[in-house]
């Protein structure tokens, strides 16, 4: 069993410095740090070959074109040869037990009967004073992830190791001038036919940045729309509470006519499936406040 720590970074020299001790302060160094360099201009290279020559953990570096995390991402999934994946951002760091305890979970998950059906383990993240972001469950538990978010509704980010044969089936779309994606397009594609494993241990410590992808997430989407559009148009075809759904379906109104429009290619540009699922909850809606 191996664990590759996929970093994507984009002109994160002076962040890159935490992260690398974190990695080499781990009590299990059985992993692949693989950092995916998107184009940085700052040094990140010269950077990473130091760390390289250090010799403390094993490093692979791969240096792209600049076109968004989801395509660095897509780059490392599919130069990865490990077992599992766990994503790590640039920004972040790993308390000293993390790769331990995702082994444990790991090795929990691979006695189940049902270890075909699970695509990975998902622990918890915390901010760099260990308090939890977002709620948690009561318990561990398997089931896929829109459950776990719309059915049980944990908020907040969490730290996901995936297997990485599923998230080769997976890829990130790629749209042309579009250098973001919401993540949970491929988490709810892959929840579609897999679960996965949730367990209550703090595995991740984040800190947002300013110029990050969270404080930055409505410009992103409106720069991106057809991959956000995806997003919600998917989301709103899922098995998820109705409330969920009417909300999915107003945020695809809302960046449609937040975008220029010119940019939606012709599959995404208001799919007849949308506009279906929106006339139904109007009916819906009106049907409930008539009564």
């Amino acid at each position: 069993m191996g664990i590759n720590i996929v970093t994507a970074t984009y002109n994160r020299k002076n962040l890159l410095p935490r992260l690398y001790l974190s990695l080499t302060e781990q009590i299990n160094k059985n992993f692949t740090w693989l950092v995916v360099d998107d184009g940085s201009s700052d040094g990140t290279e010269n950077l990473i070959s130091e760390y390289i020559a250090e010799n403390k953990i094993h490093i692979v570096y791969l240096l792209k074109k600049n076109g968004g995390k989801h395509t660095a991402l897509n780059l490392a999934i599919k130069n990865s040869n490990s077992d599992y994946i766990f994503f790590v951002d640039s920004d972040d760091i790993l308390p000293s037990n993390s790769i331990e305890v995702l082994y444990k979970k790991l090795d929990l998950i691979s006695k189940r009967e049902d270890y075909d059906s699970i695509a990975g383990v998902c622990g918890l993240k915390s901010d760099l004073n260990f308090r939890i972001v977002g709620n948690q469950l009561e318990k561990e538990m398997v089931c896929n992830y829109l459950d776990y978010r719309y059915k049980y509704e944990i908020r907040g980010d969490k730290a996901e190791a995936f297997k990485t044969s599923i998230l080769k089936q997976y890829v990130f779309p790629e749209f042309n001038g579009e250098k973001f994606c919401p993540e949970g397009l491929i988490w709810n594609r892959i929840s579609q036919d897999y679960k996965m494993f949730f367990f209550n241990e703090i595995v991740y410590n984040c800190e947002y940045q300013n110029d990050g992808l969270t404080f930055n997430s409505i410009e992103l989407r409106k720069r991106s729309p057809n991959a956000t559009l995806l997003y919600y148009y998917e989301l709103a075809q899922s098995n998820i509470n109705i409330k969920y759904k009417i909300r999915a379906l107003l945020n695809f109104w809302r960046f449609y006519y937040l975008t220029d429009q010119k940019k939606i290619t012709k599959e995404i540009n208001v799919p007849k499936g949308v506009l279906s699922m929106t006339l139904n909850f109007l009916f819906f809606i009106f049907q409930k406040f008539l009564k």
